[in-house]
Formats: structure tokens, sequence, C-alpha cells
């Protein structure tokens, strides 16, 4: 079957129409539950709209129509009114994270130098810690009720999506007001999603799956956004689960390792039978994740139907397909159990040698100051550089061209050499391990980050070694066993095997 493709009057309809539309029908808007307690502070679509009308103000007193405005701010109330005031002043929103550790610092200053931003639009415990530009905190901007929506074109940029986890430089890719309305529209075609459905969880705003899911299809349906951070989730993996119990119909997205925590964390009894939609996606789908999330909270009645594997990317706004109502679909090929991220909604899909590409209105614009960076083929699909097939007419992803491990001719996927590595012996946390490849006089091979229980132990260190040569025909070049807490995490916390690599191996061989 063909995959839908998105209405006409949907592209051509601005984001801000649907914010207005909203307004004047009433209702819950953005819910944020803070801890302990939990409490939740909630703000209405007109008081959505005042507030998202004082940022526009601002904007428009300090800044021109194409200057980018950073976005720097706590995950509450006040980041969804920023973003959702610089697109209703015609301005370009940079999502970004807050500059939290060296790492965190680091990424905010170069997203900085890539958008020069003209402006930041921030929470009042970071004004000083920002790189030199104009700086607002989101708190001290008082409500308007008169200020207009800017007019804009659908084709012109939105925001800047700055990925995670590169080695280079940042890439915003660019979307378009048109990518963005699309992308939202394909959340609610294939989640069956109304003003009625309850989005929620705690996903990262910077991040494309939070801030689609969390934003921008509430102000597409006029449907009630409840989320918390990331950190309060780590703190207490369960909160999510109530968060969905709290609130039937509700649709929900995290990455994989989410799923292995929390299940880890089930126990406690909830109700879960009227859950919509549980997506997993943002990092590769383990079938061992979605085997044991639904061993662990199926007891509570959560449907198997409920949980979606899905897969998507920054430079395709986010969404590129989903599992349906018939739930996960695992098979086994060549040895290697695979989970299926469904069919394509609204965009599509082809494989050329082996690489997924993708079409569609949510496709992004390219990347901000680089048209030449070869993102596009010549007859313009988005080369997304993984790897996956095609089977009875649902996708699966085996992997990124940039990660493939290649020694004598044989291709691996470092998450099949992580997954043996996890299974190798209890010490070894799971998500905690990357796999990559690496060189030397010897030629190429394999090298490993393990977040163990135990360091410097030869039980565990043997076992794994063991383990990866029975099953890979590998040796390991090297292999490290660390703190879980070491092994480096993109921002949206993925595990990073290029950071891994440059930690302990570099250009030079291994280091401790």
């Amino acid at each position: 079957m063909p995959p839908a493709e998105v209405p006409e009057d949907v592209l051509t309809t601005p984001f801000t129409d649907h914010l207005l539309r909203n307004a004047a029908a009433g209702g819950p808007a953005f819910t944020c539950r803070t801890f302990p307690g939990p409490s939740d502070e909630t703000l209405s679509w007109p008081q959505v709209l005042d507030r998202v009308r004082g940022v526009a103000r601002e904007l428009r007193r300090r800044t021109r129509p194409g200057d980018r405005v950073a976005i720097v701010a706590r995950q509450d109330l006040g980041y969804v009114v920023a973003f959702l005031g610089t697109l209703y002043a015609g301005r370009i929103a940079v999502p970004l994270s807050v500059p939290t550790g060296r790492s965190g610092r680091a990424r905010i200053e170069a997203a900085f130098a890539d958008a020069t931003p003209a402006a930041c639009l921030t929470s009042k415990a970071f004004l000083e810690k920002l790189p030199p530009v104009v700086a607002l905190a989101i708190e001290d901007i008082s409500p308007d009720d008169v200020e207009p929506p800017a007019e804009v074109a659908m084709a012109d940029p939105a925001y800047l999506q700055y990925t995670s986890g590169s080695t280079r430089r940042p890439a915003g890719a660019v979307i378009s007001h048109r990518a963005l309305v699309a992308a939202c529209w394909q959340t609610t075609e294939c989640y069956h999603a109304d003003a009625s459905t309850h989005l929620a969880g705690w996903v990262p705003f910077f991040h494309d799956m939070g801030l689609v899911l969390l934003i921008g299809t509430p102000v597409f349906l006029g449907a009630h956004s409840v989320f918390f951070t990331p950190m309060e989730f780590v703190r207490d993996p369960m909160r999510w689960i109530r968060l969905l119990a709290d609130h039937p119909g509700a649709i929900t997205a995290a990455p994989n390792f989410a799923f292995d925590l929390v299940a880890e964390a089930a126990g406690e009894p909830v109700d879960l039978a009227h859950v919509n939609s549980v997506l997993n996606g943002s990092e590769p789908v383990r079938a061992a994740s979605v085997e044991g999330f639904h061993r662990a909270f199926a007891p509570f009645g959560l449907p198997r139907g409920a949980i979606k594997p899905c897969y998507g990317l920054a430079e395709a706004t986010v969404f590129v397909a989903s599992a349906g109502d018939e739930g996960p679909t695992v098979r086994t090929f060549d040895g290697r159990e695979l989970v299926s991220v469904g069919r394509p909604y609204g965009q599509r899909i082809r494989i050329v040698d082996k690489e997924i590409q993708v079409a569609g209105p949510n496709v992004a614009d390219g990347y901000w100051g680089r048209p030449d960076d070869g993102l596009f083929t010549e007859d313009g699909w988005l080369r997304t550089g993984d790897l996956g097939f095609e089977h009875d007419g649902l996708l699966y992803v085996t992997g990124r061209l940039k990660d493939l491990i290649i020694v004598d001719g044989r291709n691996h996927y470092p998450q099949d050499v992580e997954a043996t590595v996890e299974a190798a012996h209890p010490a070894i946390r799971a998500g905690r391990v990357a796999a990559f490849a690496v060189g030397d006089s010897r030629g190429e091979g394999v090298a490993v980050v393990a977040g163990s229980a135990v360091q410097d132990d030869d039980e565990v260190a043997t076992a794994v070694r063991r383990a990866v040569s029975a099953g890979h025909d590998l040796p390991l070049r090297a292999l490290w066993l660390v703190r879980p807490g070491a092994v480096p995490r993109t921002s949206s916390g993925k595990v990073s095997r290029a950071a891994a690599r440059d930690r302990w191996w570099g250009e030079n061989g291994p280091h401790d």
C-alpha cells in the first residue's frame, strides 16, 4: 500500500494559525510537572498566546526578519513560549540545551558560532553563562494581547535543528514552516491523534523528537502536552510510566535505552490499559528492549500494539517511519534479530546501495550555511547515512554508514558487537557500551569501551573478549572497562561511539 500524502491544505496553513485557533477555543495547552511532589503548572491556550505575543514583541524590537534567535533555557513552560514566540515573530529559532558541564558549554559555543544568533532567549540562571549576544530572560517578558503574527512563506526557515553526536562542526538542519506542519501531520496520521490526545514525556525540547512531539504536535492539534525534565526521568524512571497512567490516551516517545531503564524499575501497580502509543526511536531499537519493556508492563494492562518502534532523523524534521497498530515486528535475518521500524507516513523511502533515502515535505532544506554538503542525491533525495532494507513492506534499519566496522573485507555492525559485550558478563551495563573501528600497523580492527560494575577485572575482560571472538570472529584490538557513567553520550542520550574513540583511542592509537 503506497504511503499517504500530506494534504495540500496542511502544507499551506501557517503554524501560527493553529495557535490562534487554539486560543480561540481555550482549554489546557502545556503542563510542566516538577518534583518533589509532583506539582503541575499549566498554561491555557489563551495564556500561551499572550505570552508568545510578548516574546514576539521583544524580539521585533531587537532583531530583524531572518535573524536567528537561540533558545538556551530550562525545560519548562518558558522554553515552550520562547520557541513559539520566535516563530510568531517571524524569526528563525535555534533550540539548544543548557550550558551545563564542559561538553554542554562546548556544544552551545559551537552552535552559536555556526548559527550566529542575533539574540538569545534564556532562563535567568543562565544569563551570565552565554556567549556574547543580546540575551533576554524569558521570565522578565510581560504578556501582550495585541501583537500580530508575522507573515511568513511556508518555505521560509522556521528553526535550525542541530544534530547530536557528530565530531565535525555542528550542523543545523534548516526546518521550514512547511516541514514542521508536515511532521506534525505525520504524527497525527500515524497515531490517530486528535485534540483529545495527551502528548506526554520528558525527551528534551532541543532534540527533534521532543520538539515536534511535545511542542509542535500539541499546537498543530490543539491538544494537551504534559512534560517534565530528562534529569527527573533519570532520577526515577517510573515517573514516565506514572505520567502515562495519569493521562489516558497519551502518546509518548523515548530512546531505546530508556525502555531498559524503566523496565528494570517496574513493579508498582499502574493502569496502562489506555495508553495510545509508546514510541521507541532516536537510536537503534533492540528486540531485547522491546520484549523486556512489554514483559514488565503487560501485567499492568499495556497493550503490545501500543509499543511503536520508529525511525527518524533531524534532517527529516523527525519522522520517517513507524510501526502502526500492529505494534513491534521482530524478525531474524541471517542469524541477526531485527526490529522493524514500520512504514512511512507522508513521505517516500527507497534503498540505494543499502542506504536509506527519503523524499517528502518534511525533509530539511539542507544545513545552515552549507548548501553543498552532500546531504542530497542528484535527483533530490535525502541521504540519511543509515543502512537498511525493506521486507514485506516494512523498513528495517541495520546501522550507520559512518559507524560500520569493516575487518578483512567483512562488515560488522557496532550495535551487534555491543549487544554481544552486554550479554558477556552480568557486570556489563546495558546501554553503556561503545564499539568502534580502529586502525594501526596491523590494519583495521575493533575496540570496545564498556561500562562495568567492576573495572580492572580479568574475569570480566576475558568473558568479553571470548564472547566477541566467538560471536563475530573478531579479536578485540583494545578493551576498556570503565565506570558506566564514563561512557560518553550525545546531548540526546545516545552512546557516542565517535567520542569514545577519540577519548580512548585518539589519532595515534590507544591511551588510558
